[in-house]
């Protein structure tokens, strides 16, 4: 009942602009004929107004996907980089943290692989706030790190990299289906930062989907039941978003373009040296001030690649 009233406001919404335009266009023939200069402007001023408006209602059909309303899973993994990788994941997982602190959402932090040296190896957050997975969508991919190593005596610069997952916080009545013959459970030991165990029972939870032979790992809830279904709803967003990007490929065969998966999904360079920089490498967005962009200042980014997104689907309706 909230989706089709939801459905409803929006259809209004779109009808309304409608009958203003036909009545704009009604006013300005009467103005032309009568050489009303005033009324002419009015109109023109109407018009910029609406204008306005229908561009950003046509935004709003960027983030218009079946969950695009709701929470995001995000996981970062580190890459290639030796040392650095690690600490650039870190980074970036702090960036998204202070990205979702203004904006009022709830995060949680559900699981913590810490670096040998320096950094996580790889994290989980639990994102909950409106609109949340359909601005994150943009950060699938992954994120490249220029700059002068902090970690290298010679001060040569280093390239690192790090990848970003972006899945959706499913509610419970979602029906993805999960066969309980297809888990396998292990628990083990939660494991601080510096290899101690921070508990003495075995609290920490790792899923294994037999089928698909993914694997979801959390320990940061202090039962192993709280892991389990941290770990599960993980798991859920998982699958759904394989199916997802199944059928984004399917899309793009139709529209003739090639889309690469996984590692090699270069989206965004961060370069901190020899010059500063940030550049989307899929929308072509980019800016100057590369600490501002760390500190969590992502929405030109997000609404650069939301825009390209509206126009690749008018260009597949044309």
């Amino acid at each position: 009942m909230r989706q089709l009233n939801d459905l409803k406001s929006r259809v209004e919404l779109w009808d309304g602009l409608a009958q203003r335009v036909k009545e704009a266009l009604e006013l300005l023939d009467l103005a032309e004929a009568e050489d009303d200069s005033d009324t002419a402007d009015a109109v023109a001023a109407d018009a910029d107004t609406i204008t306005g408006e229908i561009d950003r209602m046509e935004f709003q059909l960027a983030l218009s996907g079946p969950h695009d309303q709701g929470g995001a899973i995000l996981s970062i993994h580190a890459g290639a980089g030796g040392t650095e990788a690690p600490h650039w994941a870190d980074r970036l997982l702090r960036m998204y943290l202070r990205w979702a602190e203004p904006r009022g959402y709830k995060t949680e932090l559900t699981d913590r692989t810490a670096g040998e040296e320096a950094g996580i190896k790889s994290a989980t957050i639990e994102i909950e706030g409106e609109w949340a997975y359909g601005y994150l969508g943009s950060e699938r991919g992954v994120h490249r790190l220029v700059r002068i190593s902090p970690f290298d005596a010679s001060s040569r610069r280093h390239t690192s990299f790090a990848l970003v997952e972006v899945l959706p916080l499913l509610d419970d009545d979602i029906d993805i289906e999960i066969k309980p013959d297809d888990i396998q459970m292990d628990v083990f030991r939660a494991g601080s930062a510096g290899g101690q165990h921070m508990q003495k029972n075995s609290t920490a939870v790792r899923l294994t989907h037999v089928p698909s032979g993914l694997v979801v790992i959390c320990q940061n809830e202090r039962s192993q039941m709280q892991n389990r279904l941290s770990a599960m709803r993980v798991l859920r967003g998982k699958l759904y978003d394989i199916e997802l990007q199944r059928r984004e490929e399917q899309t793009a065969r139709l529209k003739g373009k090639h889309v690469e998966m996984g590692w090699g999904n270069q989206i965004r360079s961060y370069v901190l040296q020899p010059y500063q920089m940030v550049k989307d490498l899929r929308t072509e967005y980019e800016v100057g001030n590369p600490h501002s962009v760390l500190d969590g200042n992502l929405d030109g980014f997000m609404e650069a690649w939301l825009k390209e997104r509206v126009g690749e689907e008018r260009e597949l309706l044309n």
